[in-house]
């Protein structure tokens, strides 16, 4: 289980760069798909930084994180991180759907991304706490 947590934590680091890359980019964005779907804006929005922080770093140290929880196979820990980031995530899709009305392919790959590995993981904790709690004989 835990590489597959280290592989998904990996994409999430590759999604969020690419979307910081679209952050600091200054000509057209190559994932403008249609009006809907455009990272240049949601990437450059008042909602992409946080404390002067772009957002997208946030994401990548997060998912450094939770590949290093993973490896240490600190499942309850990761869990918790993992639920944070869940949470942030859905806030974003919801500013991106609510008011900015376009979305970021990267941010929904990183969306599923962040579910996924909330969702193993919560499986590692309660796979985990049924083997302390049964035994086998």
């Amino acid at each position: 289980m835990r590489w597959v947590l280290i592989v998904l934590a990996i994409v999430g680091i590759i999604a969020s760069s690419l979307a910081l890359r679209e952050h600091y980019r200054t000509d057209t964005s190559p994932c403008r798909i249609n009006e809907r779907w455009d990272c240049g804006i949601v990437n450059h929005s008042p909602y992409a930084v946080l404390e002067g922080v772009p957002v997208a770093v946030i994401g990548i140290m997060g998912y450094a994180l939770l590949a290093g929880l993973a490896f240490r196979r600190l499942y309850r820990v990761m869990l918790a991180a993992a639920l944070g980031g869940l949470a942030f995530a859905l806030y974003l899709a919801h500013i991106e759907s609510a008011v900015l009305g376009v979305w970021c392919i990267y941010c929904v790959i990183s969306l599923g991304v962040i579910s996924l590995i909330t969702l193993l993981t919560l499986i590692a904790v309660v796979v985990n706490f049924m083997r302390r709690a049964h035994p086998a004989a």
